[in-house]
């Protein structure tokens, strides 16, 4: 690698990563109400990266996939912040906020194959409790094989009904891996879900499925085809890979927490842990639930105090609905937590499904 090839990768990776955690902690803590302190909170990392980007070089052609991956992730940041700061200038609404962040897994994945060589790339696709963590780093040094890594079927963006995959690199076919199932909300994708899970699946890991609804959002009322589809899915993963049967989580966000209940608490579901996050549940579930699955069935609900699709009372109610129908409950309650992903209870999660 040449030396003006090197220095721009020093120069360009700090912001980069900079801008990728100031989006991270934004889609975090967006509430409506407290945009413009968020947004005050963030800064203005963009502004370095835009610096830092503008000032990249001409680089020999044996560099240009390199080189593309970085580009591509800075330009997907960048996007992500445009689009946000149109916002903030008063021009859009939430669905132009949330049309912002889908930038955010898109760069996210154009770096990621650059993890290998850089540690500071490898560092960010980690939970902060790992960063440090020389046996894990160590482990992920060779990179991903044949049977490891990133993997998509038939999930492009705008496609629906398809998943995405992570396994950990340092997977090895005789040790059975926790297998972790995460719905995307509403109108989104499994493939920009994917990043909700990512550094936690590596850090801790498990295996990560992230599938794609089959229509616009899970089927919450009537024909349900995405159960089928989801059945699908969790064989084709075990078929390929060596998954823990006694670990076998169903989570998914708001529509997709929602779902979990609605195609986890069924009979024959394969699951042995649920845990919903930010999403609703009408009573009925419970009554028209398999009784005998539901006792003694692990249940983690995960809901934000600052919810305002899915008013935080709507959660307290089913934590009491499901523990009186036998159900095995555990609930968190989040005070600044809005109608938003937490990815820090991720690794809580995984040490419940482990039994820690």
């Amino acid at each position: 690698m040449t030396e003006a090839v090197v220095d721009d990768i020093v120069a360009v990776l700090p912001p980069l990563l900079n801008a990728l955690e100031a989006l991270g902690f934004f889609q975090r803590h967006l509430h409506p109400p407290a945009f413009a302190s968020v947004m005050n909170t963030i800064g203005t990392p963009d502004e370095a990266l835009h610096v830092a980007r503008g000032a990249i070089g001409e680089w020999p052609e044996q560099f240009a996939g390199l080189r593309s991956r970085i580009d591509g992730a800075c330009n997907e940041a960048l996007a992500a912040f445009a689009g946000i700061r149109e916002v903030e200038r008063g021009n859009g609404d939430l669905v132009a906020v949330f049309r912002a962040l889908r930038h955010l897994p898109r760069a996210q994945e154009a770096l990621y194959p650059l993890s290998v060589q850089f540690p500071p790339v490898s560092s960010f696709f980690l939970n902060a409790a790992n960063r440090e963590n020389e046996d894990l780093l160590a482990r992920l040094e060779s990179g991903a094989s044949e049977d490891t890594g990133i993997f998509h079927d038939h999930n492009e963006p705008g496609s629906r009904g398809g998943f995405s995959v992570y396994v950990p690199e340092y997977y090895t076919p005789d040790r059975a891996m926790p297998l972790v199932v995460a719905l995307h909300g509403g109108s989104g994708n499994g493939r920009g879900f994917l990043w909700s899970w990512l550094r936690d699946a590596r850090s801790l890991g498990a295996i990560l499925v992230a599938p794609t609804a089959t229509g616009q959002t899970w089927a919450l009322m009537g024909d349900d085809a995405d159960t089928p589809n989801l059945m699908r899915i969790v064989e084709t993963v075990r078929s390929r890979w060596s998954i823990d049967a006694s670990r076998m989580l169903l989570t998914g966000m708001s529509d997709g927490g929602t779902f979990s209940y609605v195609t986890g608490l069924d009979g024959a579901s394969p699951f042995t842990h649920l845990a919903p996050v930010s999403a609703t549940f009408h009573p009925l579930m419970a009554e028209m639930a398999d009784a005998a699955r539901l006792q003694g069935l692990p249940i983690f609900i995960t809901h934000g105090k600052l919810d305002w699709m899915f008013p935080v009372q709507t959660a307290r109610q089913t934590q009491a609905a499901l523990s009186a129908a036998g159900a095995d409950v555990t609930y968190r309650e989040i005070d600044d937590l809005s109608h938003t992903y937490p990815r820090e209870i991720n690794a809580e999660l995984l040490e419940w499904l482990n039994g820690e």
